[in-house]
């Protein structure tokens, strides 16, 4: 991979203490429409990540080969990485991960209240991934999940909305199923959500109206839950790269650059709240990779279906306090870890979880 030849440009740095697990905090970024390494970490790809490569990594330990063994559609690839097991149900399907998530068993563990755990999350699916359907965890347990294009969506009702439709499209594949919320549910989860986080609708909306992507609303609406409740753990996932099933790859390289200058704006947002700083890991890692160019089956950098080695083999920078420095580690590891790794971190036992705890970043 192109992304092993970083091991050349960075040097190793001693290891800080790790504060103790009550204290910390974790924010894990999912990239999902993953990226290639070809317009990423490979040579021709560097000037897509500026931010990542010159402010990111420079802080972190990089993982060059975390390959995903699991299906390859979004919503089940994402619960994977948040179960640590590969989950096998219809990508398009509205069901629960069958396995315990990371969230439950952060709560479960640390007996922790429903609002220290959050997701937020692109539309069609996510709204199921808080919460498994495991009996020994399950209602109760799970994370809170706010879908901003639902937000949105309801606080467009009955009004032109013209200006908002570029913020509101559910999917970029051919969904099976809808769940966005209609009537008087939509409106109840929009003040609801509005009031948690000392966030008026009218404000929202307009805030809203200056907004490029769906992905800088869900960045947005993360910066409020950080500022106005501090969860333990907070996940986001990016959507606007998987704009490639269009076609066009110049809204691709958009997409990634979009996503590599987020990235840099969640982390400078932990370094400047006091509830993050100097105890919060950041976890970036892509879902899973795109098709090759050269493999007759797929469609290049459109799809991610072939299960070929690019579609399957991404990389993850895990940054913060304990964690090394300029470290590049090339040896592969599983999508799987995450789950494992984070309850290294955050003091809980993921014991179903399929993956290992990553050593270097423990």
């Amino acid at each position: 991979m192109g992304s092993a030849a970083l091991g050349r440009l960075f040097s190793v740095a001693p290891v800080s203490a790790l504060a103790a697990a009550p204290t910390q905090k974790a924010v894990v970024v999912t990239f999902g429409g993953g990226a290639r390494d070809a317009e990423t970490f490979a040579p021709d790809g560097q000037e897509n990540i500026p931010h990542m490569l010159r402010e990111l990594i420079p802080q972190a330990t990089f993982f060059t080969q975390v390959v995903n063994h699991g299906i390859l559609g979004h919503y089940v690839a994402t619960a994977s990485l948040a179960t640590g097991v590969y989950e096998s149900f219809n990508n398009f399907a509205s069901v629960a991960p069958q396995n315990p998530t990371v969230f439950e068993y952060l709560r479960k563990d640390r007996r922790r209240p429903a609002n220290d755990t959050w997701v937020v999350a692109p539309s069609n699916g996510f709204n199921r991934i808080g919460e498994s359907g495991h009996r020994s965890y399950g209602a109760g347990f799970g994370a809170r999940v706010i879908l901003p294009k639902h937000l949105l969506a309801a606080a467009m009702t009955g009004k032109a909305g013209a200006e908002y439709e570029h913020l509101l499209r559910d999917n970029y594949e051919t969904p099976l199923f809808d769940p966005s919320p209609t009537g008087s549910t939509g409106q109840v989860e929009l003040h609801q959500t509005a009031e948690l986080l000392r966030l008026s609708v009218d404000d929202f909306s307009a805030h809203a109206k200056s907004l490029s992507s769906p992905d800088e609303l869900s960045v947005y609406i993360a910066r409020q839950l950080m500022l106005q409740i501090s969860p333990s753990l907070l996940w986001i996932t990016l959507h606007d790269i998987d704009i490639a099933h269009s076609g066009a790859f110049s809204l691709y390289l958009e997409g990634i650059r979009r996503s590599d200058r987020l990235c840099v704006e969640i982390w400078n947002t932990i370094q400047s709240n006091p509830e993050y700083k100097g105890r919060t890991t950041m976890y970036i890692l892509p879902d899973f990779g795109r098709d090759s160019d050269e493999d007759a089956s797929g469609n290049g950098f459109q799809h991610h279906r072939t299960g070929d080695a690019l579609s399957r083999t991404t990389w993850m920078m895990v940054l913060g306090p304990g964690v090394r420095q300029n470290v590049v580690v090339d040896r592969p590891v599983d999508s799987l870890d995450l789950v494992p790794t984070l309850g290294a971190r955050l003091g809980f036992n993921a014991r179903m979880a399929q993956g290992k705890a990553l050593t270097e970043v423990l």
